[in-house]
């Protein structure tokens, strides 16, 4: 994650982006709420011109999040006004071969990996998580 960081600011400095916020990192489920009430409350457009004054958004455990249809497109419309605009970092225990069980669609399903692999550099690790590594340390001591 390290090098995407180190790439993605590289690449604000050259581009001159001139953002006061560069990352905001974020639950998933937060903000698929927050995008949900701004909805309901017919301030979804701003609440997306806010987020883009951050030049990476990540979103932290995405395939934890089970939504009803109404939250799927929320996050499917987030993820949509980025493209190929703005960066998003998703961490997700999920294959891609089941977010269908996040946005339950298959047709958006596809739409939404289709954009977020478009131009994108992706990390996988195979092993023992790092927090099983340190919760089993702290049982044996």
């Amino acid at each position: 994650m390290a090098s995407i960081y180190a790439d993605t600011l590289a690449q604000a400095e050259q581009n001159h982006w001139g953002y006061r916020k560069f990352l905001l990192f974020i639950p998933t489920f937060k903000l698929v709420q927050k995008l949900l009430l701004a909805k309901k409350a017919l301030k979804l457009e701003g609440l997306l011109k806010k987020l883009d004054r951050y030049a990476v958004v990540a979103l932290d455990d995405i395939g934890y999040v089970q939504q009803d249809r109404e939250e799927m497109e929320v996050l499917f419309t987030f993820l949509a006004e980025r493209y190929e605009r703005r960066s998003v970092m998703i961490t997700s225990n999920l294959v891609f071969s089941k977010w269908d069980q996040i946005f339950k669609d298959p047709m958006t399903t596809m739409a939404a990996i289709d954009r977020l692999v478009h131009h994108s550099t992706i990390l996988e690790f195979d092993g023992e998580s790092v927090r099983a590594k340190k919760a089993k340390s702290w049982q044996s001591a």
